[in-house]
Formats: C-alpha cells, structure tokens, sequence
C-alpha cells in the first residue's frame, strides 16, 4: 500500500476519493469484462491480465482507504466482523434472502 500512495496526488483530499471510487468501479468493471469473456464468449481467461486487473482494483481500493483515513487492514476487519454477525454459522442463502438489517 505504501507505494500505491506515493503514486497517488493526495493534495486534494475530495478529488481524491472521487478519482478513486470511480477509478475502483472502472477496473472492477474490466475485471468482469474478463471473467464475462471466458465464461459467456469462450475465451479463455488470461492470467496474467486478470493479475494486472485486480492490481489496478487494489490500488485505487488502498488508496481510497487511505483517503478516508483508514487502511486495507482496517476494512478487511470490519467487513469479517459485520459478516461474521450476520452469518455466525457460515454463509447461509436463507439469511442472505431474508436479512433484518438495514444498512447491509
């Protein structure tokens, strides 16, 4: 992460995380691109652009992390957390249909 935010601009905060949310959704859109491609046109899936792909989702996640005053770590723990609450026995279709929370 250390180097996605020496490559980043973080002297304007708000353009920041703006560039980065829809940076983040550009290339997770690239990254299904790919997968539509192999799984509905018969392509097979290249590696190593998937690998170039998701570098490029995880540089505009860490960064954005970072704008927000947070970090990957951070995030990763939170989000077990909330689902660790919401599944306690493990993913569960049922309780995926038919949540009681709000916020998600």
């Amino acid at each position: 992460m250390r180097d996605a935010l020496r490559t980043a601009d973080r002297s304007d905060k708000d353009k920041l995380k703006l560039e980065c949310a829809l940076g983040l959704c550009g290339e997770a859109g690239e990254v299904a691109e790919q997968v539509k491609k192999h799984y509905f046109h018969g392509h097979t899936l290249d590696k190593r652009h998937m690998i170039e792909e998701l570098g490029d989702v995880a540089w505009y996640l860490a960064v954005l992390c970072d704008a927000i005053g947070s970090d990957l770590h951070t995030v990763m723990e939170e989000n077990l957390i909330k689902l660790e609450k919401r599944y306690p026995e493990g993913f569960d279709p049922y309780r995926s249909q038919h949540r009681n929370d709000i916020g998600g």
